[in-house]
């Protein structure tokens, strides 16, 4: 019980706290102050990412709960920003649906993977696709206002693209690393 309450637990339990704030701060009038609350809350929710994996294993803390957990609360805090930025004009639906599926079908691969006792950590290709993720969706929250930062949208625009494409790549890659469990399930 007590390795449940570990301090990496408690970030990504801080995490998924953050999600029902930042939608309620994307859903009103946006200005720069509002967009500056949403970037600096999800930059603080992106920073628990790392921070949290890192103190899990620096410390050799990780528990089964974290490497289920965290990838999971990392999935619906970009799967809420991507939707939020759609009506705000700053992303494309497709760009997010192609996203949001993928995130689904990794996280049903899990689930399967776990019926057989497997856990799927989240690989290298996936850790970089969230990287490309959060910076590129910094890039579209930050208030264009604050800073001059030369083609600040079109930068954030080019890593989500690039974080799609890692995305589109690294589901391929569990969909082969769990082939095993695939062929498994369907003869039982």
């Amino acid at each position: 019980m007590r390795r449940l309450f570990s301090v990496p637990n408690i970030l990504t339990g801080f995490r998924f706290v953050l999600i029902p704030v930042l939608i309620v701060l994307f859903s009103v009038d946006q200005n720069a102050r509002i967009e500056m609350w949403c970037f600096i809350l999800f930059t603080v929710a992106a920073l628990t990412d790392f921070v949290d994996g890192w103190l899990a294993r620096r410390y050799k803390i990780e528990t089964v709960f974290g490497k289920l957990m965290d990838p999971l609360a990392d999935k619906i805090l970009v799967t809420t920003v991507l939707i939020m930025l759609i009506p705000l004009g700053k992303i494309a639906a497709w760009v997010c649906l192609l996203i949001v599926c993928r995130e689904i079908i990794v996280t049903g691969f899990r689930g399967l993977a776990a019926t057989t006792g497997k856990v799927m950590a989240a690989g290298s290709i996936g850790k970089l696709k969230s990287n490309f993720q959060y910076f590129g969706l910094g890039f579209l929250i930050f208030p264009a206002q604050v800073l001059p930062i030369p083609c600040q949208h079109q930068i954030g625009t080019v890593l989500i693209y690039c974080s799609l494409v890692l995305a589109l790549w690294s589901g391929a890659v569990y969909s082969y690393r769990l082939r095993s469990v695939f062929l498994e399930t369907a003869r039982g």
